[in-house]
């Protein structure tokens, strides 16, 4: 039974379908088929040697936990990368524009320095809707401040009234903005450290414990009251790290 329930696990993760990949990015391994077949050899380990399986499935569980954190930590820094992209666009197409160059060069030259701009442009020299396209290109995450740039080429392009203010005045509020942005992640760097350095403690106690004479290993992963202890230990410390993420991902407005 054993053999046939392993069986079946790789046999699932073989057949499950990989995510959609993106055009331009690169094919990697497919987690998800990773994941079922980890959970069916976990779940076959369960069956038929209960300690292991139950620890297969923590170390699963705390594997998954944290390759999650790890994704949302590096999906907000690239939505900070792009923010700060686009500020920097920003001020490049309005001192353009302040220097007396036309919009379609300036947006061109803002394409050469940040290349996701690029239909922008080409939608320019074709005589596309140029707003549409900055909107399209504010559904990037970190991205959304272009939304005003498209707002004011629309106004500029409809009412005739001079594009080189209005997006010098964009340039000022999201430079502002930013600012503020920055005072704020410094403020939750300290919260997320604090809960970092809360979720180690558990760890260090261990440490302590074996230094002091016990065992508390042997006790964690050989007794079943022990397990259910570290089952909810790590779940109640990886629920601490991602409400924090969550409670900064809501004030930051990111991921």
């Amino acid at each position: 039974m054993l053999v046939a329930l392993v069986a079946a696990s790789i046999a699932a993760a073989l057949v499950t379908p990989p995510a959609p990949v993106r055009p331009g990015a690169s094919r990697s391994v497919s987690w998800r088929a990773v994941a079922v077949g980890a959970s069916g050899v976990a779940v076959a380990l369960a069956l038929s040697r209960p300690r292991a399986g139950v620890l297969g499935l923590l170390t699963l569980g705390a594997v998954a936990a944290a390759l999650h954190l790890v994704r949302r930590r590096r999906a907000r820094h690239a939505a900070r990368e792009v923010a700060a992209r686009v500020l920097e666009t920003c001020e490049l197409l309005a001192a353009e524009l302040a220097a007396g160059q036309p919009p379609g060069r300036s947006l061109g030259r803002a394409a050469l320095s940040w290349p996701p701009l690029a239909p922008a442009a080409e939608a320019h020299d074709l005589g596309g809707d140029v707003p549409r396209a900055l909107r399209r290109l504010a559904d990037l995450p970190g991205a959304a401040d272009l939304r005003l740039v498209a707002a004011a080429w629309a106004v500029s392009s409809r009412s005739g009234q001079g594009l080189a203010d209005s997006v010098r005045r964009c340039a000022e509020g999201l430079r502002a903005a930013h600012r503020t942005q920055r005072i704020v992640e410094g403020e939750l760097s300290s919260a997320r450290a604090t809960a970092r350095l809360v979720a180690a403690l558990p760890a260090l106690a261990l440490l302590m414990g074996s230094g002091a004479g016990g065992d508390p290993l042997s006790f964690l992963l050989g007794h079943p009251v022990g397990l259910a202890c570290l089952g909810g230990g790590l779940l109640f410390g990886f629920a601490g790290l991602w409400w924090i993420e969550v409670i900064a991902g809501d004030v930051e407005g990111g991921p």
